[in-house]
Formats: structure tokens, sequence, C-alpha cells
């Protein structure tokens, strides 16, 4: 999958995961951070974040210094997907 699509489609899931109805895809930025200042979202968020990478790509993040550096912006999670997301 082109990286594009896939920063696209990350999009929507995490307004479908986290149930965020009052935003678009093309409210989020590709390199707005997710978190604080950002999109605002918080620790639970990173948890279903965490949960949408398992259930959808097959990526299993235990180690939370991981999962603080794969969860910076939607580029950093595109990027972590196409490395590690099982085929």
């Amino acid at each position: 999958m082109e990286i594009t699509d896939l920063k696209e489609k990350l999009k929507v899931q995490i307004i479908q995961f986290l149930n965020l109805t009052d935003l678009t895809p093309a409210d989020i930025k590709d390199d707005e951070p997710l978190f604080g200042d950002g999109l605002g979202l918080d620790s639970i968020d990173s948890l279903e974040l965490i949960v949408l990478l398992k259930r959808e790509y097959g990526i299993n993040i235990q180690d939370p210094k991981e999962g603080r550096k794969v969860l910076i912006d939607i580029n950093t999670m595109a990027a972590y997907i196409q490395q590690h997301a099982q085929k």
C-alpha cells in the first residue's frame, strides 16, 4: 500500500476507533502530534491505538517506550506499519 493511502486509511481508522465524530480525515495533519497540544488524545486513546495496530495490522506493541515512539503522529505510525505489518 502506498504511504499516502496508508495515512488516509489510518486517519479514518483513528476517527472510527476513537469515536472522534467531530473530526474528518482532512482535520488530522500528517505531522500533527496525536497527543497533547496536537490532536489532544490521552493515555486511554494510546491504548486504543495500540489495539488498532494489533487488530488491523498484526502489530503487537508491548513496550510503552516503543509505543511512545510509534504514536507520535500519522507519519510515524504509517512508517512503523510499513516496516512491521504482517503481510
